[in-house]
């Protein structure tokens, strides 16, 4: 299924409730004398994307086109949403506002680590009929464009019982898939969908089965299944992984994650997913495998997180101890996986060379240049590009072998190979953070410190280990023979 990622993009249509999380972070080192509460010294403020952004954002991260659809208030919160989104790559275009509506925004006062208190602004009633017609006019006219449809539901008045319906018949119309994540404890507006993605908790409230063993777990699965004519019906079962039910029996696909650090936005992630999964024609185990693997990534971070196609092929290769060749990359595919980390807030480092005969220097070298950020890629010059630099006898290794070997390192992200004598177009293209090579360059001769250095970034040298060089070990080995 990553295979195919990435190579294709999905474009998948969310709609659902969008909101805006807000934070106060400050600290508290005295009470009020005007009442018992602690007086919250404010240094920052910050905002980010909740709701059905997070879906958006998981989305992006692993790769796919997204347009996104719903109705927000005619407010700065409406504001601030669309300019995130747009900055993810989102379409904004079927986002519509109504002056009825005041846009949802939960703004969080932190003392430290700690939150103090929250309030709430937002509109929860139904939408209108114009706005729903809106919303559904613009799916009408544009279905030929998606391959799937996530309907990200917080009760919060988008996802009215008649918008859902008729979504979910559009959608089974084209075949497509539809997939929700419900809330309350009646979803019936939720029939005829391709998945809901409940967890234990709510499957258990919807369906009034008390789930205490495998038996209890598969009636509450496939009764929702039955009942709500739905073509796949899984559970997510937090630590227990996921669960999939059809009339052959339960499929338990155990959790992937070694370390859970926080569950916060998981469930986004696994829709997000088994979204992008089913879009590209994956059976209902693959693209449960695939969103497990997604869900165990974002779980191991802290605070509500996304999933991008690297981490993801990072987690499955550590998983399965060693097929490190997925990390050999066309360029295209590279810039892509670049917008997705940067977007992500990562740090993108780049080096290049010629790698030839591997040897410590090397290792330690792009060890050090992977402490540096998040993410490293190597730009490694093909053999055409090393014979234009070092002679018709080199490289020793073909371009491939010496990729594969530098694919083995752990430091390593991504490799990409290039035919130029120097890496300046890709260098342009990728725009890096950081920008590293030996301790051997001058900083204002290496090739890309333009670029680098007038987009905000930073170019900085490594000291290389003394002796080390293919060279010189080609010369041992002639000399030795």
């Amino acid at each position: 299924m990553i295979d195919i990622l990435t190579k294709k993009r999905p474009t998948i249509l969310v709609v659902g409730d969008l909101m805006l999380d807000s934070y106060m972070w400050g600290s508290a080192d005295r009470i009020s004398p005007e009442a018992p509460v602690p007086v919250i010294a404010v240094t920052k403020e910050s905002k980010s994307l909740g709701g059905a952004g997070n879906v958006v954002a998981n989305l992006v991260s692993m790769g796919a086109k997204v347009c996104v659809s719903s109705i927000l208030g005619c407010d700065d919160g409406a504001r601030i949403i669309k300019s995130k989104l747009e900055e993810l790559g989102a379409n904004t275009e079927a986002i519509f506002e109504d002056e009825n509506r005041t846009t949802s925004v939960k703004t969080r006062v932190m003392a430290g680590a700690h939150q103090i208190v929250r309030f709430d602004k937002e509109s929860k009633d139904e939408i209108f009929e114009e706005s729903e017609a809106k919303i559904f006019d613009f799916a009408v006219e544009n279905i030929a464009k998606f391959d799937a449809i996530l309907l990200s539901d917080y009760k919060k008045g988008v996802l009215t019982d008649s918008l859902t319906q008729r979504l979910i018949t559009l959608a089974n119309e084209k075949a497509i898939p539809v997939l929700a994540d419900p809330k309350g404890t009646d979803y019936s507006k939720y029939r005829g969908a391709t998945l809901l993605t409940p967890n234990k908790k709510e499957a258990k409230e919807a369906t009034k089965i008390d789930i205490k063993d495998d038996e209890s777990l598969y009636r509450a699965g496939i009764k929702l299944k039955n009942e709500l004519n739905l073509k796949h019906s899984i559970i997510t079962l937090s630590e227990d992984g996921i669960g999939i039910f059809d009339e052959k029996g339960l499929t338990k696909l155990p959790t992937l994650a070694r370390e859970v650090f926080d569950v916060t936005g998981a469930g986004d992630t696994v829709l997000a997913a088994l979204g992008i999964a089913l879009a590209l024609g994956s059976d209902i185990i693959e693209a449960a495998k695939f969103a497990n693997k997604a869900a165990a990534v974002v779980v191991a971070k802290v605070g509500s997180a996304t999933a991008t196609i690297q981490e993801i092929i990072s987690f499955e290769n550590k998983e399965a101890g060693g097929d490190f060749e997925d990390k050999i990359v066309e360029q295209a595919y590279l810039l892509e996986a670049v917008k997705g980390l940067k977007q992500s807030g990562k740090k993108v480092v780049f080096t290049n060379g010629c790698f030839d005969i591997l040897h410590a220097g090397h290792v330690k070298y792009l060890s050090e240049a992977r402490k540096l950020g998040d993410a490293l890629i190597v730009g490694l010059n093909t053999d055409k590009s090393v014979k234009a630099i070092k002679g018709k006898n080199r490289p020793i290794n073909s371009e491939l072998d010496r990729a594969k070997v530098l694919a083995a390192l752990g430091c390593v992200d991504f490799i990409t190979l290039f035919d130029e004598e120097t890496p300046k177009e890709l260098i342009d293209a990728i725009i890096p953070d950081i920008l590293v090579k030996g301790a051997d360059y001058k900083l204002e001769n290496i090739v890309g410190y333009d670029t680098v250095t007038k987009n905000g970034g930073k170019v900085m040298t490594i000291e290389l280990v003394e002796g080390r060089s293919t060279t010189k070990t080609i010369e041992r080995i002639k000399a030795n023979s």
